[in-house]
């Protein structure tokens, strides 16, 4: 164990229990994220508390990648960073960013990118940008599709109910390592995360049961 899992062992005592209160958390196909290797955790974003929630329902510590800005606020960036975050310039080539995303996979550890690249306003996914797929198919690693539902109408004194669910582990070795190969890629992430969003909203309207299988 390093300095970054100790810092999720707590977390997820801490930070998880607070999710798990806070914004009652249901977690379906867990199980489907690799116990061990690399992986790149494509996720859809809505609010600031999908980190934490993603977190709390993931079996394995994250290393996201947040924007530069995040990790100037006083407090939060040095927290970020302890739980293993790393910064990214949006809007521009950030070799420094791309350096490490493909390190963090080829090193055996999961990576957390929120796939669309910005938080969606309207409160459905958006467009799959090419980061995750061109990670995965320079290193050769599975994608894992996470997708949220519940934090888009969250806020304080309103604790909307929030579920994550995740997909089957997604290969593309026999894509181009090249722009080609990501789009296809990021073609097939961008299906998979409104798939098992859909999911989630159809689960929610049943009253969110337990036990229901995401879609494989």
């Amino acid at each position: 164990m390093n300095g970054t899992d100790a810092v999720w062992a707590v977390g997820r005592v801490t930070v998880g229990a607070a999710v798990r209160l806070f914004a009652p958390l249901r977690v379906y196909g867990r199980e489907r994220i690799p116990r061990e290797g690399g992986v790149v955790l494509a996720l859809n974003h809505f609010h600031w508390l999908d980190p934490p929630a993603f977190g709390a329902a993931s079996s394995r510590t994250v290393y996201y990648m947040a924007k530069i800005e995040a990790h100037r606020v006083a407090g939060l960036g040095q927290l970020i960073r302890a739980f293993g975050a790393f910064s990214v310039r949006r809007g521009e080539s950030d070799r420094e960013a791309v350096r490490q995303m493909r390190t963090i996979v080829r090193d055996g550890h999961a990576l957390g990118l929120f796939a669309e690249g910005t938080r969606q306003r309207n409160g459905v996914p958006g467009e799959v940008k090419p980061g995750a797929a061109m990670v995965a198919v320079q290193e050769d690693v599975p994608v894992v599709v996470g997708a949220i539902h519940g934090t888009q109408s969250w806020r304080f004194g309103h604790f909307d109910p929030v579920s994550v669910s995740w997909g089957e582990p997604l290969r593309f070795d026999a894509l181009p390592k090249n722009a080609k190969g990501y789009r296809e890629a990021s073609a097939t992430i961008q299906a998979e995360i409104r798939r098992q969003w859909e999911f989630l909203v159809d689960v929610h309207a049943l009253g969110r049961p337990r036990g229901v299988l995401p879609p494989a």
